[in-house]
Order: structure tokens, then sequence, then C-alpha cells
């Protein structure tokens, strides 16, 4: 059996609470499995979360206050620990935020909007302001700086490894007027190019495929199990139960398969942005 990795409390806040939480499961005497009964959270989650890897669910904070006699030590501190990860995201997303930053690699499905990881700052707002029509500008912005700054990951040593497939519908439904479309496509373009990731569009033509019900986001770890992320519209899921991510990768593989290759996807997203830019765009691919 290896040797556990123990995190070093002194490297981030996560890490600290994730070290303090295992000290004082091992000073209740309590497994990972026994802390982690009446939860509905995963034993592979509480692992992350003690080796620091992500921050705590207010719902685990809670639990573990209760199972470790803690007087709400957990409980009052993760919510600050979320407030200060997802400044300008919604609460549901703090967790995804600390994640996407160990990941090893991101997998996106995206059908119904670009993913905020290739988003432009016009597109980010223009997707706020339809989702919170009555939000103040400033609430607005804060939104839009916080999305488009999650690309910042890719400046890291060691970069996550993206694979992205883009509905048709997303290069062809006129989000923005023309020259900004062409903005948005173009740097999807330089994106992928930049970042050396598998860009794939999955065109209309295809029909029905595994994954119509909406978007999902697979994220792998060097040394941690694999996680799935489903958004809604107000709500959002992280899925860690090893049999049900088998599943959605499964789907993801399928979908892979019948998207166009990553070349005559970029060929295509490079000449929509042209026609945007030229006026000239049409409804639907050819």
């Amino acid at each position: 059996m290896p040797p556990r990795k123990d995190g070093d409390p002194s490297v981030s806040v996560p890490c600290f609470y994730g070290a303090e939480m295992r000290y004082l499961r091992e000073q209740a005497g309590l497994t990972l499995e026994q802390l982690a009964e009446g939860s509905f959270r995963g034993i592979p989650l509480l692992s992350r979360i003690e080796r620091g890897e992500c921050g705590m669910p207010m719902d685990l904070a809670v639990h573990v206050d209760k199972r470790l006699n803690t007087n709400g030590f957990f409980e009052r501190r993760c919510e600050a620990v979320a407030k200060a990860r997802r400044a300008g995201h919604a609460e549901y997303f703090a967790d995804v935020l600390e994640m996407e930053q160990r990941a090893d690699a991101i997998d996106e499905w995206a059908p119904m909007l670009v993913p905020g990881l290739l988003q432009t700052p016009a597109y980010a707002r223009a997707v706020v302001r339809a989702a919170m029509p009555r939000a103040a500008d400033g609430d607005v912005e804060e939104k839009v700086t916080a999305r488009t700054s999650r690309a910042t990951i890719f400046d890291a040593e060691a970069p996550p490894k993206l694979w992205v497939i883009l509905d048709e519908a997303l290069i062809r439904r006129p989000a923005l007027p023309g020259e900004q479309m062409a903005e948005l496509l173009e740097h999807i373009a330089k994106m992928v190019r930049a970042t050396h990731a598998i860009f794939q569009i999955l065109p209309e033509s295809g029909g029905l495929h595994p994954l119509m019900t909406g978007e999902i986001r697979v994220m792998t770890f060097p040394d941690a199990p694999p996680v799935v992320y489903v958004e809604s519209l107000h709500s959002g899921q992280l899925i860690d139960y090893p049999p049900l991510v088998k599943q959605y990768r499964e789907s993801y593989d399928l979908l892979r398969a019948a998207a166009l290759s990553p070349a005559a996807s970029l060929s295509m997203i490079e000449t929509a942005a042209g026609d945007y830019r030229n006026g000239k765009q049409s409804t639907r691919l050819e």
C-alpha cells in the first residue's frame, strides 16, 4: 500500500482546514467511511478535502461539525473561505474553481453556452446580463472579471489538458453583434492553439446523442479520482460516485466519436469568424 499523502497546512487555506479535519477525525477514532456516513458525500471527496485539494461544501461542514463535536468550527469558516474563492461566482461553483486549478485534464461538453474558460469579456457580459437583467452594472462586471480570469490556469507551469466539444448552434447563434461574435470565435481558436487543446464541433446533422440533456465537465487529477460537474440554470452538482462518473465518461467518449475532427472543427470556427466579420454568417454549417 502506498504511503498516504498528507497536506501541508501552511500551503493554503484548504490545506489548513483539510489537515485540521484529518487530525480531529483521527483523534475521534473515526475512519473516512465512518465520517462520511449520513453526509450524502462520497469518501473520495472527503479524502481530497483532507489532502487540501478542494474546499469543504457547507452541508458537509455542518455534518463534520456534528460528527466531530467541533461546535460549528468548519461551518463558520467554510463560508468565508468559499466567498474568498468565488468572488463573482455562484456559491455552488466554489468547489469547481478550486478543483480546476488542480486538474490534470478538463473535458467539457457545451451545448448552450461557450465554456467560461473560453469566453471573451463581451460574451461573458452578454450571458450574465441575459441571466440577470436587473443586476447592477457593478455586479455584472464583477462576474465578468471573475469568469474571464479563470483562464489564467493555463499560465501555470503544468496547465490542465483541455478537451472541449461545442454544439454547432453555439457558433451560428448570433449571441453578439457580428464583430463581437467574430472576436469570440477568433478568441476560441487562439486559446485552442495556445493551450494545445482538443476542440470539436458536434454538427446538428449528427442527430441524437448521449448527452442531450445538458452540459457536463469531467475533471481528472494526477493523484485523486475523477469527478463530474453538471450544471443547470440556478444550480450545479459535483458527482464523485465512481460508477456514475464512469457512466458520464463513457457518454462523453461517445460524444467525441460523434463530433467532427479537431482539424475540421477548428477550420469551421475560423471560417465562421470570418463570415461574422464580413457580414456573411449563415444559420447553420454547410
